[in-house]
């Protein structure tokens, strides 16, 4: 079992406390959504997409490896789609698609003509369709497996995100070593102690392990998941997880966004 579950002086239920205001933001959960897909997207392509001669969204296209930014964008498309369907928006030009995400028309056009092209010239998009296409591309039609290691207040937020399992991503179990912790629930999901970890993952499928612990234990505990079978993290210790290459891997630093809109309100 991996040091941090042995430790006493450790706790997996406290992260840097400056974290968890951000989960108040429904645009930063918005954006864990987009990033939870971008690792999915990881686990499948090996950094890329690599398609064969194929129909892609209705057109031939030959093989091509798409860039990682294009990846970055399509969880983007897939949720302001969502939200004109919401609001029973049948088309959309890319003109209209460009000033809601604030990319220009032409960096849609290109993005989308990677998967072979959706819009119809003097049409535009039809938004189910798009939507449809992109949810497949981006592989929201089946259930992936998921746990989290710190059931803390950043873990907690995660279970309690109720959109994550509407995009297939099923939170399965959560661990932490506090026993004021382990036995209790969050919506249905157990809190196991983290001793139990390494024999869970033998009899149980698990696509994303996300990690929410002190950085000083997460570069061992994340060997020990890939060691495990764990075939993606979604780090949000603040520290980089460099694993195998075939291991993928998604580093959200919440703090970085912060000094982000600090750099950008210091300019002004």
């Amino acid at each position: 079992m991996c040091k941090a579950a042995h430790e006493k002086q450790s706790t997996l239920s406290v992260i840097d406390k400056d974290f968890t205001i951000l989960y108040n933001n429904k645009k930063e959960v918005c954006k864990l959504s987009e990033q939870i897909v971008i690792v999915y997207i990881l686990v499948i392509g090996n950094n890329r997409f690599a398609m064969k001669n194929g129909k892609v969204g209705g057109a031939i296209v030959a093989a091509k490896e798409i860039s990682m930014a294009v990846i970055k964008r399509l969880p983007k498309y897939y949720r302001n789609l969502g939200e004109l369907l919401e609001k029973q928006v049948e088309r959309i030009s890319s003109k209209e698609l460009s000033e809601r995400m604030q990319v220009t028309a032409s960096q849609i056009r290109q993005d989308l003509n990677n998967f072979g092209g959706f819009g119809q010239q003097g049409y535009g998009y039809n938004v189910e369709y798009l939507y449809t296409e992109i949810g497949k591309i981006l592989g929201l039609t089946r259930k992936y497996h998921m746990i989290v290691i710190g059931a803390g207040n950043l873990g907690q937020a995660i279970a309690n995100y109720t959109d994550f399992e509407k995009l297939g991503f099923v939170l399965e179990c959560m661990f932490d070593q506090k026993e004021s912790l382990i036995g209790t629930e969050i919506r249905g999901v157990k809190i196991a102690d983290v001793s139990e970890l390494e024999e869970y993952m033998k009899h149980h499928a698990v696509d994303i392990a996300a990690i929410t612990i002190p950085k000083d234990h997460a570069p061992e505990l994340a060997a020990s998941l890939v060691k495990w079978g764990a075939r993606a993290i979604w780090n949000f210790a603040p520290t980089d997880l460099h694993l195998p290459e075939e291991v993928k891997v998604e580093n959200v630093h919440l703090a970085d966004s912060l000094m982000r809109l600090s750099y950008s309100i210091k300019k002004e």
